[in-house]
């Protein structure tokens, strides 16, 4: 059985395994205190410029994308640390973070206050983790679960700016 890992004694990890690396979001997930925080705001600046760069469709395609490395970096951080959810795996926040921005960047652009509003509705549903968001947290497990209640976040954020562009906010 996989454990959670005591908050005191970081689990040994190699440091040049790419999966290392991809599961922190370049390190993010290392920063303290509140790494997942650290990992939602590291991954604003990647989404903001594959949204400006590739557009709806390829920022699109850089979710699914990071989705699928992130449940492979999270089952082989899993593997390695022996611990289930381990905090220091971030890319969980970036699939979730990357998601919320989505509909932020399609109806607002760059403006600020939508992109904040993306970040903070994430979190919001990341931390409070109401239904189902919960459910996945404490019923999946492996990768699927650390991924996945993240991935739940972000749709409940998207659903959130979406409803405000629709109810008159755009």
């Amino acid at each position: 059985m996989i454990n959670e890992a005591p908050e005191n004694e970081p689990p040994r990890l190699d440091l040049k395994q790419p999966y290392i690396w991809f599961a922190t979001w370049f390190g993010c997930g290392f920063m303290k205190p509140a790494p997942g925080t650290w990992g939602s705001l590291g991954a604003l600046p990647f989404g903001i410029i594959l949204y400006g760069s590739a557009g709806f469709w390829g920022f699109t395609i850089g979710i699914i994308l990071i989705t699928l490395i992130g449940y492979w970096a999270a089952a082989r951080f899993e593997k390695a640390s022996a611990t289930h959810d381990n905090k220091m795996i971030v890319i969980d926040e970036v699939a979730g973070q990357w998601l919320a921005l989505l509909p932020a960047l399609f109806f607002w652009s760059l403006n600020p206050l939508a992109i904040a509003s993306a970040f903070l509705l994430f979190r919001l549903f990341d931390v409070t983790k109401p239904w189902p968001i919960s459910y996945i947290d404490k019923q999946v497990s492996g990768a699927l679960g650390v991924m996945g209640d993240d991935i739940f976040a972000g749709l409940a954020a998207a659903l959130c700016i979406i409803g405000a562009y629709y109810a008159g906010f755009g």
